[in-house]
C-alpha cells in the first residue's frame, strides 16, 4: 500500500497490511524511488525464508540510493503475526503486505512467464518497469549485479 511504503521509506517500523493487486501495483509505481525490488515470499517457504537476510541487507544498504524494497506475503490472513514476526526478526523496516485476491491475475501481473513458485523476485525501475525477474531465490551478490545500475544512473 502506498502509507506503507512512505512510512517505510520514513525510517516507521514495518507494518503487515493487506494488499489486493491495485494497492501493490501503486506501491511499485509510487514516486521517490530509483529501483523497486518486490519478492514474494511466504513464511512456511524455506528457501523464501534463506534469501530474505541478502534481501533485508541489501535493502538496508541501498535504500539511501533510491531502493524502495516491497515484500508480499502469500500467506493466508490468518498468518499475519507470523509474517510480522518473521521480519522482525530480521529488523525489516520497510513495505510489507499480505496478498488478497485472484492467484493468477497476480502472478500475470507481476510476470506471464512466472508459474508462482515461490520465491521469486522483480525488479522494476523508478516509473514501474519491470527490469528483471528472479524466479527462485536471489542472493546479494545477484542483487548487486543487476539493481546497483539502475540506482547509480540517474544523479541528481
Amino acid at each position: 500500500m502506498t502509507m506503507a511504503v512512505m512510512a517505510a521509506e520514513a525510517g516507521a517500523p514495518a507494518r503487515v497490511d493487506v494488499a489486493e493487486l491495485p494497492a501493490i501495483i501503486a506501491a511499485v509505481k509510487a514516486p521517490g524511488a530509483q529501483a523497486v525490488l518486490v519478492n514474494v515470499w511466504a513464511t512456511w517457504c524455506e528457501p523464501c525464508r534463506e534469501e530474505m537476510p541478502d534481501l533485508v541487507r541489501f535493502y538496508r544498504d541501498h535504500r539511501a540510493q533510491g531502493l524502495r524494497l516491497v515484500l508480499i506475503s502469500a500467506d493466508d490472513d490468518d498468518q499475519r503475526a507470523e509474517v510480522a514476526r518473521v521480519l522482525g526478526t530480521l529488523g525489516f523496516d520497510g513495505a510489507a503486505v499480505l496478498k488478497r485476491g485472484n492467484d493468477m491475475t497476480f502472478i500475470d501481473a507481476l510476470d506471464p512467464q512466472w508459474k508462482g513458485a515461490l520465491p521469486a523476485t522483480f525488479l522494476f525501475d523508478g516509473r514501474g518497469a519491470k527490469k528483471r525477474s528472479w524466479l527462485g531465490s536471489v542472493t546479494y551478490d545477484d542483487l548487486r549485479a543487476r539493481v546497483s545500475g539502475l540506482l547509480n544512473r540517474r544523479k541528481r
